[in-house]
């Protein structure tokens, strides 16, 4: 299955699709209230964690009833106010320099601000159990053809690119994503680069193994991968940020289409501070899509699902583009659904 060519930022690229996931053993919260008393003072009750009952009632539903053991998956509960499983999120993905890399750039901001508002309309009808917000997922790090004054094969956009996505969002309540495609660099330094609105309580990230190029291949030329330790450079870093800024828990998504785009998923880690969707991306008709989603993201667990729509490349060849009610029916469902 194929991306489209991402035109003026990077070397023309041809996809294929696919997913991933992994699990882990839960941490014990039990998400009661404690009381705690002092001598001579009124007893207070300090709430220690989020309703694990609700919590996990929302996991079985998101799950969608599945029998194997893999889903829901075993992880540490959340921090207090995490926006999964209690969200789903519709996002918007592209960059502003380009109309080619995806719808967020591809339209004037007033149209693809109403466009983005329908979306989110039909999956709230569609599953009214679970609020859905919107969100912008801008390519903040855009991977090159042309190896660049340092050689990393890699672009860093202008902070006024990411400041004015920020701008766009918040007069619609939206979530902004800064999407990171490493070239020959690598998550960590990419990501220490963007921990200034990584602090905002509204911004999240994205990491593309596609265009992380270990032995020194031109981007395009192949596809990347990311293995566990990758992953978990950009959850410490998160994880650090929440602490250390007392936030709520960041959403770290993770694009994959292909078996070996993520590598040993299993030690994927999972913590309280970071809540990770692995997003199964590419376009095709909808049986290779689903394929791949059942191959990579239902047979590897990690944490959360989601799933790419392609307005142009999936309708193409007589294909249709699944509808929400379609991916419902998914197991598990996903909760971060990414248009492009």
């Amino acid at each position: 299955m194929k991306k489209p060519a991402l035109a003026l930022l990077i070397l023309p690229f041809l996809f294929f699709v696919s997913s991933c996931n992994r699990g882990k053993a839960a941490d014990t919260i039990t998400g009661e209230e404690k009381t705690v008393a002092k001598p001579d003072t009124l007893v207070k009750k300090v709430a220690l964690t989020i309703d694990t009952v609700d919590y996990n009632k929302r996991m079985l539903a998101l799950s969608n009833n599945d029998t194997t053991g893999k889903w829901p998956v075993k992880a540490p509960y959340p921090l207090p106010g995490a926006l999964l499983p209690y969200n789903r999120i519709i996002a918007y993905y592209g960059n502003l320099y380009s109309k080619r890399m995806g719808i967020l750039g591809e339209l004037p901001r007033n149209e693809m601000i109403k466009k983005l508002q329908g979306e989110v309309a039909k999956w709230q009808a569609v599953d009214p159990s679970v609020k859905t917000i919107p969100a912008l997922h801008y390519i903040a790090i855009t991977a090159q053809g042309a190896p660049g004054k340092d050689n990393k094969h890699r672009m860093r956009m202008p902070f006024k690119q990411i400041d004015t996505i920020l701008s766009w969002a918040k007069p619609i309540d939206a979530l902004v994503f800064l999407d990171i495609q490493v070239g020959h660099s690598n998550v960590k330094d990419e990501v220490t680069t963007l921990e200034k609105y990584l602090s905002m309580p509204n911004v999240h990230l994205g990491i593309d193994p596609e265009f992380s190029l270990k032995n020194g291949e031109i981007p395009g030329s192949k596809i990347g991968t990311f293995n566990a330790n990758d992953i978990n450079d950009a959850v410490t870093i998160l994880a650090n940020i929440v602490r250390k800024n007392k936030l709520t828990p960041k959403i770290l998504v993770v694009h994959r289409f292909t078996q070996g785009m993520v590598k040993n998923y299993k030690d994927i880690k999972t913590v309280p501070e970071v809540q990770i969707v692995m997003d199964m991306d590419g376009f095709g008709d909808k049986v290779l899509k689903k394929d791949s989603y059942m191959s990579y993201i239902y047979r590897e667990p990690v944490q959360f699902t989601g799933f790419k729509l392609f307005y142009k490349n999936d309708i193409r060849k007589n294909w249709v583009m699944y509808t929400p009610a379609e991916l419902m029916k998914f197991t598990p469902k996903p909760i971060y659904i990414q248009y492009q």
